[in-house]
């Protein structure tokens, strides 16, 4: 069955910032998504963990650019341009100092680390380790049934930007690793390393929401599908445990997207927006 063809491909050098627009790309197999895909990140020097636009939305104010292309095990260094116009790049000695200036935070650019380095990924809470470890467990379904009534609850839901009486996070899509690392060891992403968006679902959530500006860049997808028209709606949403051949990759779809508060921050060219997330919670 045809769905549509691919009409964007974005590419986003450094975690929560804005992305590059491709021509083309390369996959990687397993968990790595789009070559250089999140290939930076940036460390809160003061938690002790990678963190970005949930923690700091004003980074999505930036965008960020390769120097050259990147390759399999190797990420080159990235341009980054502020929202005054300042270009700085990764290797240049103030980076760290300018970056924590901005944000008025203490943060560290960081590279991708590799998958063994679980410390650079481990989340600062407390029991991480262990959390981690009862989520791999025969126990995790009891588990699941603790956490709405833990800090644990409390802090997705803000990072979420839940409003009461809002739901939170189906846990039980939520694989083990993440509740003990920021992310999957070895990448930035926040869960899986390929986000798919289609052209319908934009059309749909603009017809429930009119005056908000369903831009591609809120959602940050790594290829935008222009449906085919017999395709209408939140189409997305039957998707779960099909394989979507994208060119030459299959594509393993697991979940809808969990959407956050990145969806409603201010970009370049798009104002800060709360209904975009408000609809999305409400309608999708």
């Amino acid at each position: 069955m045809n769905i549509g063809v691919v009409s964007e491909i974005w590419r986003y050098p450094v975690k929560s910032m804005a992305g590059e627009k491709l021509a083309s790309v390369d996959v990687q197999a397993g968990n790595t998504g789009l070559l250089g895909d999140r290939g930076w990140a940036l460390r809160d020097d003061v938690a002790g963990e990678i963190r970005g636009a949930k923690n700091f939305p004003t980074l999505m104010l930036c965008s960020a650019r390769y120097r050259e292309p990147p390759r399999i095990d190797y990420i080159p260094q990235v341009d980054i341009t502020l929202p005054d116009g300042k270009c700085i790049g990764s290797d240049d000695p103030h980076i760290n100092s300018t970056l924590s200036a901005f944000l008025g935070h203490a943060v560290s650019l960081m590279p991708l680390q590799p998958a063994s380095n679980k410390a650079h990924y481990r989340r600062a809470q407390p029991g991480s380790s262990l959390i981690g470890k009862i989520a791999r467990s025969r126990w995790r379904p009891w588990f699941e049934k603790l956490l709405p009534y833990t800090k644990l609850e409390r802090d997705t839901r803000e990072l979420l930007s839940r409003e009461a009486g809002e739901p939170s996070l189906d846990y039980s899509t939520i694989p083990a690793d993440l509740f003990e690392f920021t992310s999957p060891p070895g990448t930035y992403f926040d869960l899986w390393p390929l986000h798919l968006l289609t052209t319908a679902s934009l059309a749909e959530m603009t017809q429930r929401n009119p005056k908000a500006a369903w831009d591609v860049r809120r959602f940050r997808p790594n290829f935008l599908i222009s449906s085919v028209p017999e395709l209408v709606g939140l189409i997305v949403a039957e998707w779960g445990a099909r394989t979507i051949h994208v060119g030459e990759v299959a594509c393993q779809m697991s979940v809808p997207t969990i959407r956050c508060g990145m969806t409603a921050h201010a970009q370049a060219r798009l104002p800060k927006d709360p209904t975009v997330l408000r609809s999305i919670v409400r309608e999708a």
